[in-house]
């Protein structure tokens, strides 16, 4: 059973991310130690007590549709609302509408334990506070005055509206339209597809955030508009009224997350009889601005996604830890009791826990330092334009890399559970099934290295991203200086690690300079990786000089030992796969 890792999760927040130095220095208002490490143990209760018990039934019962009404797994509306109640949905909510407006940095903490106790009820929640977000700085004060409070609360809950069945990550081929009602609002049609909690019976109402296109709009994404549509309008006393236009047609049959409900909506298809076809809408932002409005919305949703993979990672490697401890199999030199041995006493099960150990701790400090960037950004000052650069450069890196690890680490789970981690009654598998999704959606993997290389290498002319640079070298010198016994060759392969990174970041701004854009793109995802290696060792280094602590000197060592040294061979492909990579592909094309 998954047990929160608070300890763990808060020394991340403050000696590694950076809280301390930030509560220390104010920023946060009068947001105290004492607060945070209230916060976070509350709310690894609730995830541990509460969440994770209801996920295996969840995972097994599944979202169901009945005539058009999405019904949730036994005991999850119940747990919704203890959930709501809590105050967990306004936690980072705006606070002229309820919210309790704590940094980015505690909700995302929080995130990852919603997540590993079930990413099912986790992600539902997220869209939630991206659309609180959104509308916070897109929307006019009328419709932030009639849907801002129930939806920091979580009363009602919040919907993104963009694929469509012709059109995935190419928003340029919406064809979803919206018509001018002469009102002040619009009528929106059309379908979207894979509407996560489009449809469900946790709140009585559903406010979706839709990208439609009027009629004289621009062509391409320049001609894309965002409305808000509610499942029902709202009355005057703020009450739901009559049903919208709007409905789920049918849920899709998934891998994993089956108790999140994966929805195809219809928008204006005559389901509501009482009056003209088209679901009533009302403009947020401006007329073919709305990608922007959206934007907010989704670097919320990366980010969050990105602690899902922290989250699968954290559960799968307490669970395949656990079964190491009890499962017992041939000798060890290092079992002194009778019998055969735990299985966690063989060194190659032990390199697969700590491997995901490792890798489950990088992620988390990635993520953290991301939403570290943002809470920073916002307190405001001649630093803001900094730490904005740094979220940016953060961002696809948390959402990407992060995700890549849940994969990874879940994977490796089943392996040490062997047999039985293929059978599903263990949980190992169902964690495996879960994490397979978030790589995919919010933006794919590939794009978000597509991203961080044309994108965000390129901010200040790369001076942004060379600061970044002597700032992993500060934290690789201050392990090198701190003369801890056990160390090995830690500082000398991390700071390898770094000067491929370095060289990497050179030759691919240097080809989008030339020109070369092509082999950049073909580099894009290894160098993801590179950087995120490379970043991550320097932050175990952190972590070790923070903490002193003989096991995350162990366990930095241990990864600048035997998983950072994929850097050289990242660095290559970086820098020189693309040819091969364009001579190759040529077999591929139909």
């Amino acid at each position: 059973m998954y047990r929160a890792p608070v300890e763990e999760i808060a020394f991340t927040l403050k000696h590694v991310a950076g809280l301390k130095a930030a509560l220390d220095a104010g920023l946060p208002g009068d947001l105290s130690e004492d607060v945070v490490d209230a916060v976070l143990a509350e709310a690894g209760r609730f995830a541990t007590e509460e969440i994770a018990p209801l996920s295996a039934a969840g995972d097994r019962q599944g979202a169901v549709l009945e005539d058009g009404t999405v019904r949730m797994p036994d005991g999850w509306k119940a747990l919704y609302r203890r959930w709501i109640e809590g105050g967990w949905n306004a936690l980072s909510g705006p606070g002229e509408f309820g919210g309790q407006g704590l940094p980015t940095m505690l909700a995302v903490a929080a995130i990852e334990m919603w997540n590993s106790g079930s990413m099912a009820f986790g992600i539902g929640p997220t869209l939630t506070m991206g659309a609180v977000e959104a509308l916070h700085k897109h929307a006019s004060p009328e419709l932030q005055a009639t849907y801002l409070a129930k939806l920091v609360s979580g009363e009602w809950m919040g919907t993104m509206n963009l694929t469509e069945p012709q059109a995935g990550s190419d928003l340029a081929a919406l064809r979803a339209r919206a018509e001018r009602a002469g009102d002040g609002t619009y009528r929106i049609f059309g379908q979207k597809i894979f509407i996560t909690y489009g449809e469900h019976d946790f709140t009585d109402n559903i406010v979706h955030l839709v990208l439609a296109r009027l009629p004289d709009a621009p062509a391409g994404t320049r001609g894309l508009s965002l409305f808000l549509v509610p499942k029902f309008l709202v009355d005057g006393d703020g009450s739901p009224g009559a049903r919208n236009d709007v409905f789920c047609s049918s849920l899709e049959h998934k891998l994993g997350i089956h108790a999140s409900p994966t929805c195809t909506m219809i928008y204006g298809d005559g389901f509501a009889k009482d009056r003209p076809a088209g679901a009533v809408g009302w403009l947020v932002g401006e007329e073919n601005k709305g990608l922007a409005c959206m934007f907010t919305m989704m670097n919320n949703a990366r980010l969050a996604v990105g602690m899902q993979g922290v989250a699968v990672a954290e559960a799968a490697f307490q669970k395949a830890l656990a079964y190491a401890n009890e499962r017992r199999q041939g000798k060890a030199p290092s079992y002194h009791g009778d019998g055969m041995a735990p299985i966690v006493h063989h060194p190659d099960v032990q390199r697969n826990l700590l491997t995901m150990q490792a890798l489950t701790r990088v992620a988390r400090a990635i993520s953290y330092s991301c939403a570290h960037a943002i809470d920073m950004a916002r307190a405001g000052g001649d630093r803001a334009a900094f730490w904005q650069e740094r979220a940016n450069l953060l961002t696809p890196v948390a959402k990407a890399f992060s995700t890549d690890v849940g994969v990874d680490v879940a994977s490796i789970g089943v392996q040490v559970h062997g047999g039985m981690g293929f059978i599903e009654e263990t949980g190992a598998a169902a964690l495996l099934r879960d994490a397979r999704i978030a790589p995919i959606y919010e933006g794919t993997n590939g794009i978000q290295a597509i991203d961080l290389v044309t994108r965000k290498l390129p901010q200040s002319g790369g001076d942004h991203m060379r600061g970044y640079l002597a700032e992993l070298r500060r934290d690789v010198d201050a392990l090198r200086g701190s003369n801890f016994a056990g160390l090995g060759r830690s500082a000398e392969k991390l700071e390898a690690a770094i000067d491929d990174l370095a060289a990497a970041t050179d030759d691919l701004l240097a080809m989008q300079a030339d020109g070369r854009g092509q082999s950049a793109l073909a580099g894009a995802t290894p160098y993801l990786r590179l950087f995120a290696l490379a970043s991550g060792g320097a932050f175990l280094a952190r972590a070790a000089v923070a903490s002193a602590a003989p096991e995350r000197i162990a366990l930095c060592r241990f990864f600048a030992e035997n998983l950072v040294g994929e850097s050289a061979a990242l660095r290559e492909r970086a820098v020189d796969g693309g040819a091969s990579l364009e001579a190759a592909a040529k077999a591929l094309f139909a």
